[in-house]
């Protein structure tokens, strides 16, 4: 199941709805995610060289460079989180017997957890740069400003729900206690944030 992200939409949706482990909802959260930060790097395309935003010019250029790594790099979230699950799908599948199981499950677990937890971090980043978008982002696409960060929002949460799936069944709760600390505290902060934007755009047309 390689290469996803080189298949077309039809492609890539066509193996998601297919009876297979991999790509599941990690690897379509990331894609998502990427789409966010695709938006984001639309409206600051359509802001910059713009006289009427002459004087965030520079501060746009730099929330677009940060959005085109964001959108690379959560592409790259969409083949690793393949590549993490399918061991762990293979680990499921080992006899309860074998004394070997519960080792290989653990170490399975932790690297499926990670694609993750770099995801919904990289969500939180792209909610901000939405945020300033907001305010400095062309007026003629701002309405893609509150669509991306609801693509972002949705990121979030795909990304937390999969990094749970992982946590609860570790046997090293100091590690798994550790990554739901982390994510719950990012969840908290950036599902507002990303809230306040969405809402803040849809005022504008009302």
């Amino acid at each position: 199941m390689g290469n996803l992200t080189q298949k077309s939409c039809a492609g890539f949706a066509e193996a998601l709805a297919a009876k297979n482990p991999v790509p599941g909802g990690g690897g379509a959260s990331a894609l998502v995610g990427a789409l966010g930060a695709a938006l984001c790097s639309m409206v600051a395309n359509y802001t910059v060289g713009k006289k009427k935003y002459a004087d965030v010019e520079e501060d746009v250029k730099a929330v677009l460079a940060q959005a085109e790594e964001l959108r690379v790099r959560l592409l790259e979230l969409v083949e690793e989180d393949a590549a993490a699950f399918e061991p762990l799908s293979r680990a499921y599948a080992i006899p309860k017997d074998d004394p070997k199981r519960e080792e290989v499950m653990e170490a399975c677990l932790r690297a499926a957890a990670q694609p993750p937890m770099e995801l919904l971090r990289l969500s939180c980043r792209a909610i901000e740069l939405h945020r300033e978008l907001l305010d400095k982002g062309s007026a003629m696409v701002l309405s893609d400003v509150g669509t991306g960060v609801i693509f972002c929002w949705s990121a979030l949460y795909g990304a937390w729900l999969n990094l749970k799936v992982n946590t609860k069944p570790m046997k090293d709760r100091t590690c798994a206690e550790e990554m739901n600390r982390e994510a719950d505290g990012l969840v908290e902060q950036y599902w507002k944030i990303a809230d306040e934007v969405y809402e803040a755009v849809m005022e504008r047309y009302s």
